[in-house]
């Protein structure tokens, strides 16, 4: 079974300028205020200021002309479908303060059903350590649909070395139909799904599932989320036990209470735990990114990428559904009708 590395956030802000072949395409942005941007006015590193990018036009850059740098890759398609196609160096004659990078990308769905995918690049000093990592979401790829993209990184700061190369450390894609999502329009199940970000520390993991009733009914759960666990080419993993309750992982996670039902009206929010640790002793360590969540046994499946670790403990714990007291529903969010 492949391995699913691990990579930190990106450290420095990125954007992401795509445009799709067909008609798949991004709406103009916007500046302070709403207003539109000029492209000539902008270093790279302030697309992430503006959300969208400048124009829907993939050959958009800011005024100048930027540094091409040699990549040997170019030309050489990834498995799961990324090719880097063009590094770019952009000086202060484009804007910038200092000297920031940006690579084009091409990215091919090579799977049967849509998918949204989360990519993340790496951009490399000359010794081929990392600079920065960007991580950007690219949504509704259809099948056999190629979506050409820019990914940019900020400026350096401080005394960050000189960019020379740059890679695809890690790809992700889940089914649009199975998207989290944590704000944004209400899906059709009134029921918004989504992981947190979680906690490790000495070899424990810990993430949090999180469900938000916005529906205009009350939602009601009992007992534990149904998980099955997928591996990064997204096939079932078999030989993980699935435990209610994280108490045989670790005690205090709050996990291994009994079920109790719960009633959440519209706005408010139910959270369980999964726990796990990455020990590893004899055998084959396993390391799945993938899943697979149905909150309730007739709700419809969401899929969450936690990037499970289990190492050769062979165990998952997943606590009940509790209340979340702590939840505020963001103002942004559009309620389900």
């Amino acid at each position: 079974m492949p391995t699913a590395s691990r990579t930190a956030p990106a450290v420095l802000a990125a954007a992401l300028l795509l445009a799709a072949c067909g008609s798949q395409s991004f709406s103009p942005g916007g500046g302070p205020g709403g207003g539109p941007v000029r492209a000539e006015a902008l270093c790279p590193s302030d697309f992430s200021r503006y959300g969208n990018p400048p124009s829907a036009e993939p050959s958009v850059r800011p005024s100048g002309t930027p540094t091409a740098l040699p990549l040997p890759s170019v030309g050489g398609t990834a498995e799961d479908g990324i090719r880097i196609t063009a590094l770019y160096a952009w000086g202060p004659e484009s804007g910038c303060a200092g000297v920031a990078y940006s690579a084009d990308f091409e990215l091919t769905n090579q799977q049967t059903k849509t998918a949204t995918y989360t990519l993340t690049i790496g951009f490399l000093s000359v010794s081929g350590g990392a600079v920065a990592n960007a991580e950007r979401t690219v949504e509704a790829v259809g099948p056999g649909r190629t979506v050409k993209g820019t990914v940019v990184m900020g400026e350096p700061v401080g005394n960050a070395p000189e960019v020379t190369g740059v890679e695809v450390i890690k790809i992700r894609s889940v089914p649009e139909a199975e998207a989290s999502s944590a704000s944004g329009t209400c899906p059709k199940s009134g029921m918004r799904l989504y992981a947190d970000q979680g906690d490790a520390a000495m070899g424990l993991r810990v993430v949090g599932l999180h469900l938000v009733n916005c529906g205009t009914g009350p939602l009601q759960l009992n007992g534990y989320p149904k998980l099955t666990i997928q591996d990064e080419d997204h096939h079932t993993v078999d030989g993980v036990r699935i435990l209610q309750g994280t108490d045989q992982i670790s005690t205090g996670l709050g996990g291994d209470s009994r079920p109790q039902p719960v009633v959440l009206r519209p706005g408010e929010a139910a959270v369980a735990g999964l726990a796990w640790r990455n020990t590893t002793q004899a055998g084959e360590p396993v390391n799945a990114p993938y899943v697979r969540v149905w909150a309730t046994p007739t709700a419809d499946p969401v899929m969450v990428v936690p990037e499970l670790d289990l190492g050769t403990t062979g165990k998952l714990g997943v606590g009940p559904w509790r209340k979340d007291e702590t939840h505020r529903e963001p103002a942004t969010t559009t309620a389900r009708p």
